[in-house]
């Protein structure tokens, strides 16, 4: 069972554990899962004190979130926060026997193609359909998902819909989810979104976000769920392998050094590299909680006992002395 520690998530009431839950996986993330195991890893996150779960449609082309709206039914609606993302619209194309949507990391049929649209109308669409699969009458937040090469259509469409939204209730927190963090300081500052999901750019590897992101969401009282805490795997073992992936892309051997130097002193202290993974982005004051994907019980239940995991401070001073983290990873 994951501490019951609750922080503030937004502006606007809504709060969070130190958990999410990134229903990614459930939705046939790089290999099938069977609707049996993704239905019993959210109910085991759910045991172990999980409250707030994380989807889009470009999850396995919507079966992320049928899937997650299927296993979340038998459970309070007041009790749990959702939150999945617009810019994808889903539009139905002829299934050719066999076609799988592989190219994009998902093994589903490919009998859609996402469409970008970060318009105010492509913002309604994609909550309409995203509430049908989901089974909800309303999501809680909703991410403007990776607007990289739509910054004006993000900030002139999907933004001021999402506002619109916010102020009418029909959602109450509204934000960016993006592999980078200075075009999401960047929303920070001139718009009024009030959470973002960071994925990959505050971590053991990487603390980019420091120079822009983190300060900015700190002044604008802005969460930040940080995501792909392992790097895309670099992170995620106690014994790094020079075969794992960094950033969806082979490890170089100056990076595998690196790794390799930071799981020893992680080891000195008697805790894991990915223990230290997990824990590392929460000790920043802007970040309220770290979302996690899972597949299965068995991941679960591995989260739980690594979030468990005691981390004496000595190490974080330790990491830092050997240049590994850089200065201000507290907020300070």
């Amino acid at each position: 069972m994951i501490a019951n520690e609750q922080c503030p998530l937004g502006r606007y009431g809504l709060t969070v554990g130190p958990i999410a839950f990134g229903a990614a996986s459930i939705g046939n993330l790089y290999t099938e899962v069977d609707d049996a195991t993704a239905l019993d890893a959210v109910q085991a996150a759910w045991e172990t004190g999980v409250r707030y779960f994380d989807t889009a449609p470009h999850y396995g082309l919507g079966l992320s979130e049928r899937r997650l709206g299927e296993a979340l039914r038998t459970y309070p609606r007041d009790d749990y926060i959702v939150s999945t993302k617009v810019g994808r619209l889903l539009e139905p194309i002829p299934l050719a026997a066999g076609d799988r949507d592989l190219e994009n990391g998902f093994d589903v049929p490919r009998d859609r193609v996402r469409v970008p649209d970060y318009s105010r109308d492509g913002v309604m669409r994609s909550i309409e359909s995203s509430l049908g699969r989901l089974g909800l009458d309303r999501i809680d937040i909703v991410l403007v998902h990776d607007p990289d090469e739509f910054y004006r259509e993000a900030v002139e469409g999907a933004f001021p819909a999402l506002e619109e939204l916010r102020s009418q209730g029909v959602i109450r927190s509204y934000g960016a989810g993006m592999n980078q963090s200075r075009m999401l300081a960047d929303f920070a500052r001139v718009t009024d979104l009030d959470v973002v999901m960071l994925a990959g750019r505050f971590t053991l590897l990487e603390q980019g976000a420091l120079d822009d992101l983190l300060p900015v969401a700190l002044e604008r009282k802005v969460s930040v769920i940080a995501a792909g805490v392992f790097n895309s795997g670099i992170l995620a073992s106690s014994t790094p392998s020079p075969d794992a992936h960094y950033d969806y892309g082979p490890v170089t051997p100056a990076l595998f050094a690196r790794v390799s130097r930071l799981a020893d002193i992680c080891s000195e202290f008697g805790v894991t590299l990915p223990e230290a993974a997990m824990r590392f982005p929460a000790l920043h004051p802007a970040v309220a909680t770290v979302c996690l994907g899972a597949r299965s019980r068995a991941h679960i239940e591995r989260n739980a006992r690594q979030r468990a995991a005691v981390i004496p401070n000595e190490l974080w001073t330790a990491l830092e002395a050997a240049d590994m983290l850089r200065p201000g990873y507290r907020g300070t």
